[in-house]
């Protein structure tokens, strides 16, 4: 039996409390000595018929009534009497049903969400939180949540018309009805929703609270590699995993913005699989990891306008349409400089959180205040030579331990893709190769990887980049066709534009000692084409420093652009831009990146003044033999 109960109001005592049935109840939720709100559904000579649900009828004798009743009239009856055969008897109570606290009853049994796969056709209750308020052409939908799971609860009126209009998101419901399978999946056919609210509301509120929290709570597996310099971000990445659970349970979009990469794409890709995964186990709804995941690529290694007014757009759109809440951003392999700072402004005008895992240098005073959460090897003293990548499979392993085997290859793919130096490069290779995966398989899919970015321009390319970079692809033959085909022709291509370029090289050997290689990719490579300006620039440089063997620093540049990478030369490309902005009056100089790798941009008609003040900070550089690049192959 059901005994949901109203806390008191603001009418009087728990005597003046008066149990109000959902229409299906039965028989089985009332009980005798317990007071009801009914409706009078006839009147006769010796009393009238009422009813309290629309199957639960009786009668009020004359005897027992102290007024006299119309069809339709609300009266407040007290059960005292379930006779043998079923018929009940009831006499009035008098309490203006306008003054009664009403304790709603729902009908069936109370029931968790996580339970609801095992209970099809049963009539059950369900308590908890309102996440998404959804109006189709049909039902309206009802997304809630108790701590256990998210079902979809199906309520209808006239086709389209929104079903209890008063219900908000965020609000803390009981929802009543029939379990029933819908696209193989639990779906609650809704039969009376009501607003909790007092001591009901805080103690579903707690229960569902403290559920969350404990589901939110991220697994601890063993790191794939020892690695003491990693152990410091761990309690980082932790904190994001609890973040990114939390928002699944919440019932919140997640929206993934990664630098269009390998290493963006060897971070955003493993989380991606753990939430779609948590997601589907959290949600009812096998839709659900379609419409509350999006992976995006910015070519950029930061957020720009662009990307954050097409972002907010489609954001606020779905709040309207499909009544979702506004999402959480994740910013992977970027969102870590001042040059993120206005696109966060825009979004903290909203009720968007922002979470970065990024390895570019930062600028935490700048960031830090618009950001929830900011994971960064420079913050605990590292650099760049702990990837974007290396750190997200953590990240993944921590949200759903069950894609471990999946990522073993990975975070040496990301290291490549980044060419990093780290001492650990040569444990995360060991464990690649102990997967199937040796450095010429894992080369061939860092460039596979590059090629497709490039022409997937903005696009994410999910089943693509999955198959390129072999996570969650069930077809290993057509994984290792796939990259040799687009790593055989990126080398083609960049061979290419090498051998076209050569003979436009400028060089000269600075006086620190280093050799300086200068490019203009935009009269001497092609364009609009593969590899970009940022690529050519990486790769004429790996060449240089191969035949010298010297400290070496390649500058490919534009009208407006730079590309700056260095090897053996101790550069810090965000400082440089600091300076040349102070230096230089109305050249428009903005970028950064790594240390050593880096871009810039400025306008036009300071070109050469830019380009000069570059060469002059370079020349002043101190030399270092064990400083070798490891990074970017940036589009530019």
């Amino acid at each position: 039996m059901n005994s949901s109960t109203a806390s008191d109001g603001d009418h009087g005592s728990r005597e003046g409390v008066a149990k109000d049935l959902a229409p299906g109840c039965t028989s089985d939720d009332i009980e005798e000595g317990a007071r009801y709100v009914a409706t009078v559904n006839g009147v006769v000579e010796y009393g009238v018929f009422v009813d309290l649900s629309e199957v639960v009828s009786g009668l009020v004798h004359e005897s027992k009534l102290d007024s006299t009743y119309e069809i339709g009239d609300e009266i407040v009856v007290e059960l005292v009497e379930i006779r043998e055969n079923g018929d009940l008897g009831f006499e009035e109570v008098a309490t203006d049903p306008d003054r009664v606290n009403r304790a709603d009853i729902a009908h069936g049994d109370s029931a968790r969400i996580g339970s609801l796969g095992d209970r099809t056709g049963d009539a059950v209750y369900l308590e908890g939180d309102v996440v998404q308020i959804k109006q189709t052409a049909g039902p309206t939908v009802f997304s809630i949540r108790d701590g256990t799971g998210i079902v979809p609860c199906a309520a209808f009126e006239a086709a389209g018309v929104r079903a209890y209009p008063d219900i908000e998101l965020d609000d803390t419901v009981r929802v009543s009805g029939t379990v029933e399978a819908h696209d193989d999946a639990p779906q609650l056919e809704v039969e009376t929703v009501s607003i909790l609210d007092g001591e009901e509301r805080e103690t579903v509120r707690a229960r569902v609270d403290e559920a969350v929290e404990a589901a939110a709570t991220p697994t601890d597996p063993e790191p794939l590699i020892e690695w003491p310099a990693f152990d410091a971000l761990r309690e980082d990445l932790a904190a994001v995993a609890r973040r990114l659970r939390r928002a699944v349970l919440e019932g919140r979009p997640i929206r993934v913005r990664h630098h269009a990469d390998g290493d963006g794409m060897c971070a955003a890709l493993p989380v991606q699989l753990a939430l779609e995964n948590l997601i589907s186990e959290v949600h009812a709804d096998p839709d659900a990891p379609r419409h509350l995941f999006k992976r995006l690529p910015s070519k950029a290694p930061y957020y720009e306008m662009e990307d954050v007014t097409r972002d907010l757009n489609f954001a606020l759109e779905d709040e309207v349409r499909h009544g979702q809440r506004l999402p959480l951003l994740f910013m992977v392999d970027n969102g870590s400089t001042e040059e993120d700072t206005p696109a966060y402004r825009a979004l903290a005008q909203y009720d968007i959180p922002i979470l970065a895992v990024d390895h570019h240098h930062p600028d935490p005073d700048a960031v830090g205040p618009l950001l929830e959460e900011h994971v960064n090897p420079y913050l605990h003293g590292e650099d760049y030579r702990i990837t974007t990548g290396m750190m997200c499979v953590e990240l993944a392993r921590m949200i759903d331990p069950s894609i471990t085997d999946d990522l073993e290859h990975v975070p040496a793919v990301a290291g490549l893709a980044d060419r990093s130096k780290a001492d650990a490069m040569e444990r995360y290779l060991e464990l690649a190769e102990s997967a199937g995966y040796d450095e010429s398989a894992l080369n061939d899919i860092v460039e596979a990887l590059d090629y497709a970015a490039h022409w997937l321009r903005y696009s994410s390319g999910p089943n693509l980049i999955s198959d390129a970079l072999d996570l969650d692809c069930d077809d290993p033959e057509r994984h290792a066709e796939l990259v040799d085909f687009l790593a055989s022709r990126a080398r083609r291509d960049v061979e290419d534009q090498l051998e076209n370029a050569e003979g436009h090289v400028e060089h000269e050997r600075l006086d620190n000692g280093a050799h300086l290689y200068r490019l203009d990719v935009e009269n001497h490579a092609r364009r609009f084409t593969y590899p970009a300006p940022g690529k050519t620039t990486g790769e004429l440089h790996d060449r240089k420093v191969t035949e010298t063997g010297d400290p070496v620093i390649t500058i490919g540049y534009g009208p407006d652009f730079s590309v700056l990478r260095s090897d053996g030369v101790r550069l810090d490309i965000p400082n440089m831009v600091t300076e040349l902005q102070a230096e230089l009056d109305g050249a428009g100089v903005s970028g950064g990146g790594h240390l050593v790798v880096g871009s810039i941009k400025f306008v036009p008609g300071a070109r050469e003044r830019v380009l000069d003040a570059l060469v002059d900070k370079m020349e002043s550089a101190e030399l270092d033999a064990d400083l070798r690049s490891t990074l970017l192959r940036d589009d530019g």
